[in-house]
């Protein structure tokens, strides 16, 4: 069994299994804390490696084990949560749940996905699928399709992309349209991981910015 104790990621736990290898994932873990501790056990991470997400885990943690477990060759099998539900595009059922949704794949135009709470989506959100939901939208690829959190009026919820490429978001009441000719309007090819982008709502209006 290993476990990562050191440090900042104090609480991010790193331990062998049968099947693999099993990272766990705890509120105060964060993108730069689990990069930094899982760049010394580059080689605990080359098989497949269950992630079990505990509580209101960091977007970014997740985002970063995802890479560090790439990176060294390793496949991400399996999501684990208590408290959350692990589906995929187009399953029923669960989109009545409040509790946070999972969708381990990207989705494609003509998806439409409706929860009551947040979902995190582990690919791409495509032009012409939407995305809403009454809590946050994370999304750990690009997001070019339409989403809508906070839906219902929450005015805290976030939007969370490796970026934000869509022509329109949408949190609580409020709406953020790309002007004509921007990049975002014409849903711009990436090459490679974009950069992290935060939409959040200040004074009524929807702002993105970096996102570390």
């Amino acid at each position: 069994m290993h476990e990562v104790a050191e440090g900042k990621v104090k609480r991010m736990k790193l331990r062998g299994t049968l099947g693999g290898m099993n990272l766990l994932l705890e509120p105060g873990d964060t993108a730069d804390s689990v990069s930094q501790t899982l760049a010394s056990r580059t080689e605990l991470l080359g098989s497949s490696v269950t992630l079990e997400v505990q509580g209101d885990a960091d977007p970014g943690a997740l985002e970063a084990a995802l890479t560090a477990i790439r990176a060294a060759g390793g496949t991400p099998g399996r999501i684990r949560a208590p408290r959350v539900t692990v589906t995929g595009p187009g399953s029923e059922g669960e989109e009545g749940s409040a509790r946070t949704v999972i969708l381990p794949h990207g989705v494609r135009a003509g998806f439409r996905g409706d929860y009551r709470g947040s979902v995190v989506i582990l690919g791409d959100v495509n032009p012409g699928a939407e995305i809403v939901a009454g809590g946050d939208v994370i999304v750990m690829g690009a997001l070019r399709g339409v989403v809508h959190a906070g839906y219902g009026g929450n005015a805290d919820a976030i939007v969370w992309a490796r970026p934000i490429a869509s022509a329109q978001i949408r949190i609580g009441d409020a709406v953020a349209r790309a002007p004509e000719g921007s990049s975002l309007s014409t849903m711009r090819k990436l090459e490679g991981p974009g950069d992290a982008e935060l939409a959040r709502l200040q004074g009524g209006m929807i702002v993105i910015e970096p996102h570390r």
